[in-house]
């Protein structure tokens, strides 16, 4: 089927001309009620990830680029000499080189005392040992637990305790984050033990360090790793030899593997509290990726700027191990991208870059750019624009939560900007007041979503589990968001906030997300996050916290205040802290923010309005 590839000046007028409201479509029945079901095709696959893997990615693309890391010299691992597509001066695999190392880390899990049921932490940026260990843990029955880079040491310990990490995978620094320095200089037991034998009273579970060399100068990894005794180098891990009882072992397991085992644990990004343990299965993730790159039309041709899209053979680039726009910009232009995603932070980040770039003079070919996926927050209206308009990214789709809301190109784009789409297939969803009953359209209340995408519960927390995840009457397990939703009568969703965050001033309900994308309509701010703050006559008024756009002229806070807020904080001024605070997907973290308001207010910093409105 042919694509027509819609020009980036055609997108921005249906944007400038379109409204919030669109006729049904002839033939739809309205909804009077916020509930909808996703269609019933395609059916789900009933593959385990390895199971597809082998079947359908390698059996049709084995040739095809699969993983480009740009920041990684071409053999970072040793073994047998392998295929680097082309004549790339930076690792860059095919499917079948791909999975010849996915299969070498496999076997050495095994060898390393790795059992189905095992949890194996990681803690490292974007590069391919991470890639492989996704794929091998998989292989095996392992889980894999997915641990945030910016943790410091009281919330890493706490959560390797929690899931109970037996191996752990590190690099030795991230930024300013050196785990292995970290943990060994806290305990000492742990900088003393032997290989595959650490005992440690905080960590009781854990046995196994193993280091990925990121560092790029063998000499100065050695000398990071020095007198820690336990650690094991990444590279001899891998198993090359496959006439080894491992290989066997191997197959053997991938074969007994069932769709619902419990293969990653993910943490809450915790914007609002302590993170939690999300556990998901080979079903969950394998059926969600399908459904995200059906939204996005991603083929074996399209080149992804970092998002795992291997279900539908495209090729994977990780510009850099962390979040860096001039990597992602060069990566862009250089490997011919077809896809972008990230959070609205991210994307301002490529933005300036790329701006920055062209008022120098630089040329920046982004025109083989045309989708991606925004989450996490929704995306206002001006950075839509521009995002159409500078990366020419005119087929870019909005997500939403497990996933189970997307949007696609042929969605009018007005609704690509306000709402996170509609519900995808095999996918349930309901909005509901405080009583639990079924709102009707264009009334806010809680989202509370059902199907495959649900996890399996929190791990090791029944009593938060049971908080949110329910059954009805009928025998439905619906999960509990605690998102404030409104869905229209085509069934398009609109997330106006967390239910935490919402505003309750004088007993009238204020939606932070709308006052936000208000504020950042304005050309000199940059980002806006808006929060409550106590207040003796209303119980909670609006308070603003304002990123300002760089060399732009300098705005009062009587210019946000037009827009709701009675305090206003602008970040690295009065006191208020350098920058917002966020978790390292870029969600900016409510609940710090309201404690900083609390005292700032208490000092009488960020007031502009007399009344407390």
């Amino acid at each position: 089927m042919h694509r027509v590839h819609l020009r980036p000046q055609a997108v921005l007028r249906r944007l400038s001309t379109s409204t919030s409201t669109t006729p049904p479509l002839a033939g739809v029945t309205p909804l009077t009620l916020s509930e909808v079901a996703g269609p019933k095709h395609p059916p789900l696959i009933t593959k385990t990830l390895p199971a597809y893997f082998r079947d359908d990615i390698l059996g049709a693309h084995a040739n095809r680029p699969a993983l480009i890391a740009r920041k990684e010299r071409a053999r970072p691992y040793g073994g047998p000499l392998g295929h680097n597509l082309g004549d790339a001066p930076h690792l860059a695999w095919d499917f079948g080189e791909f999975d010849r190392h996915i299969q070498a880390l496999a076997r050495g899990l095994l060898d390393l005392g790795v059992k189905k049921g095992d949890r194996v932490g990681v803690i490292m940026g974007n590069n391919s040992a991470y890639a492989c260990l996704q794929w091998a843990c998989a292989s095996i029955g392992a889980i894999l637990v997915t641990l945030n880079p910016a943790y410091r040491l009281p919330e890493l310990v706490s959560t390797l305790g929690l899931v109970g990490v037996s191996h752990l995978f590190v690099v030795p620094r991230i930024r300013t984050s050196a785990y292995v320095r970290m943990l060994c200089d806290a305990f000492p037991s742990i900088a003393n033990a032997l290989p595959g034998e650490i005992q440690e009273e905080a960590l009781p579970a854990l046995r196994h360090l193993v280091v990925v060399d990121n560092m790029g100068d063998f000499k100065q990894f050695e000398h990071e790793m020095q007198d820690v005794k336990p650690v094991v180098d990444f590279r001899e891990v891998l198993v090359w030899r496959e006439d080894a009882a491992e290989k066997r072992t191997v197959e053997e397991i991938t074969e007994s593997l069932q769709v619902d085992d419990v293969i990653n644990l993910q943490f809450t990004s915790g914007t609002t509290g302590a993170p939690k343990a999300v556990s998901l299965t080979h079903h969950n993730l394998l059926n969600n990726a399908l459904a995200i790159g059906r939204c996005m039309r991603l083929t074996p041709a399209d080149i992804l700027c970092n998002l795992a899209a291997w279900t539908h053979g495209a090729c994977i680039l990780y510009p850099s191990e962390i979040f860096d726009p001039p990597s992602i910009v060069d990566a862009i232009s250089e490997e011919r991208c077809t896809a972008l995603h990230g959070v609205p932070t991210h994307f301002l980040g490529v933005l300036a870059e790329v701006q920055r770039r062209r008022d120098e003079g630089q040329h920046v070919d982004t025109h083989n750019l045309r989708t991606g996926i925004a989450a996490g927050s929704p995306i206002p209206i001006d950075l839509m624009k521009q995002l159409i308009e500078k990366l020419n990214l005119t087929e870019l789709t909005v997500a939403y939560g497990m996933i189970t809301f997307q949007t696609t190109p042929d969605d009018p784009i007005i609704k690509r900007v306000e709402t996170v789409g509609k519900i995808l297939p095999h996918v349930r969803a309901k909005v509901v007041d405080l009583e639990g009953q079924v709102v009707p359209v264009g009334k806010p209340g809680e989202l509370l979503v059902a199907g495959y995408p649900l996890q399996k519960g929190y791990w090791n927390d029944e009593e938060q589990t049971k908080r949110v995840m329910q059954r009805d009457a009928e025998g439905t397990m619906w999960m509990h968001t605690g998102d404030e939703g409104i869905m229209d009568e085509e069934g398009y969703l609109r997330i106006v906030g967390r239910i935490k965050d919402i505003i309750i001033r004088g007993g009238e309900n204020l939606f932070p997300v709308q006052i936000e994308n208000v504020l950042t309509a304005h050309p000199e701010i940059r980002e806006a996050a808006v929060i409550a703050v106590p207040d003796p006559k209303y119980g909670e008024v609006v308070g603003a916290w304002l990123v300002r756009e760089p060399h732009s002229t300098p705005i009062t806070k009587e210019v946000a205040r037009r827009n709701a807020p009675a305090w206003v904080w602008f970040v690295g001024e009065e006191g208020a802290p350098d920058q917002l605070p966020k978790t390292a997907s870029g969600k900016v973290q409510k609940h710090v923010l309201r404690d900083w308001s609390k005292k700032l207010a208490r000092e009488g910093v960020g007031r502009v309005s007399s009344d407390n409105r």
